[in-house]
């Protein structure tokens, strides 16, 4: 289980993260220069902000729960703004939990188990801008009952051999549903 302290404990594991993918370990460094500024994790913080989110598997580790994002309008992993909560971790269990209603959530591999930097456009007299989310690997019970909120058009457990196809190949999903396939 993650025991986050906040913005030095993330600072701390980006210094340390070790990826395969070239693109995460350039976001490393674009991480540490945003947590220099003290606004990094409140959602009016320009260009970007910090964000938190959950890849959240099944026991068999086959399918992933995912939300159609009703702003958005995509399938995307639950997640969220920090909105000045610096414990990362805390912020992504609780957009987990408020998101889907899961309350059968455990951390497994004991980490970051992404990161990610991407836009988001421009809305309700907000400009666009950028998340920097940081992602943790929960594991859940499939049969618990999902509840849809305000934020989601649907959820829905996704095979990871459908994941592609429903993301439209999105590349931060794909190197996720990557990661995924690999556990054992």
């Amino acid at each position: 289980m993650v025991t986050a302290q906040g913005r030095s404990w993330l600072v701390s594991r980006l210094e340390q993260y070790s990826t395969p993918y070239a693109v995460e370990k350039a976001f490393a460094e674009r991480f540490l220069a945003l947590l220099t500024h003290p606004r990094a994790y409140h959602r009016d913080h320009l260009p970007g902000h910090v964000t938190g989110s959950a890849w959240i598997v099944d026991e068999t580790r086959r399918h992933t729960l995912l939300t159609h994002h009703a702003k958005l309008n995509r399938w995307l992993q639950p997640g969220g703004h920090a909105d000045g909560e610096e414990d990362i971790f805390q912020v992504a269990l609780r957009e987990a939990q408020e998101e889907t209603g899961l309350h059968s959530l455990k951390n497994i591999e004991g980490g970051l188990w992404d990161i990610d930097i991407h836009p988001i456009p421009a809305r309700g007299g907000f400009p666009d801008h950028l998340h920097y989310d940081v992602r943790f690997l929960f594991v859940a019970d499939m049969d618990e009952p999902l509840t849809i909120t305000a934020e989601s058009n649907d959820l829905a457990w996704v095979s990871n051999a459908d994941i592609a196809t429903l993301t439209g190949f999105n590349v931060s999903m794909m190197r996720m549903a990557a990661k995924a396939a690999t556990l054992t």
